[in-house]
């Protein structure tokens, strides 16, 4: 299904944290121009997070807030994404104090990858198939208030 327009900014800025999930993973290959130690890579993902990913999520749970009540299936999975969302930040801001730094990277590199995954391939579709064109112009309108604050 293509990408409505209203959706795809969001869409586009999953491509970053992707490439961040992967980074994350123990099995991770080397990316050109990315990090490759671990203490690296800590340093890097945080940064990620603090700077884009968290108003990533605010976003996504505003754009939540919008659509919920357009379908059942919509609200309970507006309640595992901003629970995600949760765990998610958790695990960025506790990232480099486990004992095994390189297993709580590796899990959150998957716990990511399958949450995005998650929003493009149902979260985003279930959007577009219950919104009418008019709602999903209100969430480019919203989206594009939040993008210029």
């Amino acid at each position: 299904m293509k990408r409505h327009d209203s959706l795809a900014p969001l869409s586009r800025e999953h491509h970053e944290a992707l490439i961040l999930a992967q980074l994350l993973k123990r099995s991770a290959p080397e990316y050109k121009g990315l990090p490759t130690e671990t203490a690296e890579k800590i340093i890097y993902a945080k940064n990620i997070f603090h700077n884009s990913l968290r108003e990533h999520f605010k976003k996504e749970e505003l754009l939540i807030g919008k659509v919920l009540h357009k379908h059942e299936t919509l609200g309970k999975l507006a309640k595992e994404i901003c629970l995600e969302h949760e765990q998610l930040t958790n695990a960025f801001l506790r990232l480099g104090t486990s004992a095994d730094i390189e297993d709580s990277m590796d899990k959150l590199g998957i716990a990511l990858d399958m949450h995005i995954r998650k929003e493009e391939r149902v979260l985003f579709p279930l959007i577009q198939e219950h919104c009418s064109e008019k709602e999903l112009q209100e969430i480019t309108l919203l989206l594009n208030e939040i993008h210029e604050r």
